[in-house]
């Protein structure tokens, strides 16, 4: 059975009867893991395990586990900080910075394949613009030099991990102020003065990005449509001018900013007909639903093709993986700097 375009959630700890039925649909082809998804270590493994039994090939298992304020598991998983402490180290040194980013990202990926997770959604590339409050710290820095320094070294670590990275949230989401959870935002800039947003995603894919997530986020000026709505953003620009062709994620179609477009299957229908690769559904088992009822016979090569690549490779036990050298000099780095007092005077 190949991997579908859809991306749903389960509902607790141990997978319920209409979780399985809904993860052996030919259109589903991932699961997104919560933090209510989680209890302990030994219970994410098995549950993890028992998720990737129900599919051959196993339906690919993610978690948005960026680090700082973003991070699904935390009890037996080193807690990593945010990036904007990364670019923070990196202004100090950036010798140091680059090292650092690079520990957290094989840290991250190695503590999750440790338990099969295959891909966390990470890193965020927004610049910070200090305008937005859902970006906030979880921007590494806002010169787009740096945030492409700091992002190919996260993902450096991470593919030495076992664990492909997904950039988001394109073209950027750092300018405005309104959360697309909660809200429409628009951003009212031309794509002239988008060049800086789109400097870490042209780096990036240069280097080989396996996954890019798009935005909830109105840009007038390009296209009336969110970003992961629009054939321009997606096929003209991203596909096109910056040639990426991994796999696209949509944002989370049950987030106010994706209501816009229409109820859940316009939504589906118009990221895939956008040229999105993965419609993320979270949260809303009746979108689900809605959208394995819409959607029948919609299956993509390519987009099977894209997914498939994303699956984690083999990584260590936990137990092997705390006694490496690796783990204990990066949990050590990340300690060291999770412990810094911001040294920061206000003006």
């Amino acid at each position: 059975m190949t991997l579908g375009p859809l991306m749903m959630d389960v509902q607790g700890k141990t997978l319920t009867e209409e979780d399985r039925d809904l993860l052996a649909h030919p259109l589903v082809g991932a699961v997104i893991l919560f933090t209510r998804n989680f209890e302990s270590v030994e219970q994410l493994e098995a549950l993890v395990a028992d998720i990737r039994a129900v599919r051959s090939p196993p339906l690919l298992v993610t978690v948005d586990h960026e680090g700082g304020r973003v991070q699904r598991f935390r009890k037996g998983f080193t807690v990593l900080p945010s990036m904007r402490l990364i670019g923070r180290e990196y202004d100090l040194d950036p010798v140091a910075g680059r090292l650092l980013s690079r520990q957290c990202g094989w840290l991250m990926a190695a503590e999750l394949r440790a338990v099969g997770v295959d891909l966390s959604f990470a890193p965020c590339v927004d610049l910070d613009y200090g305008a937005s409050s859902v970006i906030g710290d979880r921007a590494f820095h806002r010169d787009p030099r740096v945030v492409s320094e700091l992002a190919i070294s996260f993902m450096g670590g991470m593919r030495e991990a076992g664990m492909s990275a997904c950039a988001k949230h394109y073209p950027g989401h750092g300018f405005v102020v309104p959360d697309s959870h909660v809200a429409m935002p628009v951003d009212r800039r031309p794509l002239v003065d988008m060049e800086e947003d789109l400097t870490p995603y042209r780096r990036l894919i240069d280097n080989g990005v396996a996954a890019v997530m798009a935005a909830h986020v109105v840009f007038p000026d390009v296209d009336d449509q969110p970003a992961g709505f629009s054939r321009r953003w997606i096929q003209n620009e991203l596909r096109g001018r910056l040639g990426f062709d991994g796999a696209i994620f949509t944002d989370d179609l049950s987030m106010a900013g994706a209501k816009v477009v229409g109820d859940m299957p316009a939504r589906a229908k118009a990221a895939l007909a956008a040229g999105c690769d993965v419609l993320s559904v979270c949260n809303d088992r009746q979108g689900v639903l809605q959208v394995i009822d819409s959607l029948r016979g919609s299956e993509d090569a390519l987009s099977q093709v894209r997914m498939a690549r994303l699956h984690g490779k083999p990584g260590l036990t936990r137990d092997a993986l705390h006694a490496s050298m690796d783990w204990q000099a990066c949990e050590g780095a990340v300690k060291s700097c999770m412990e810094q007092p911001d040294l920061r005077l206000d003006s």
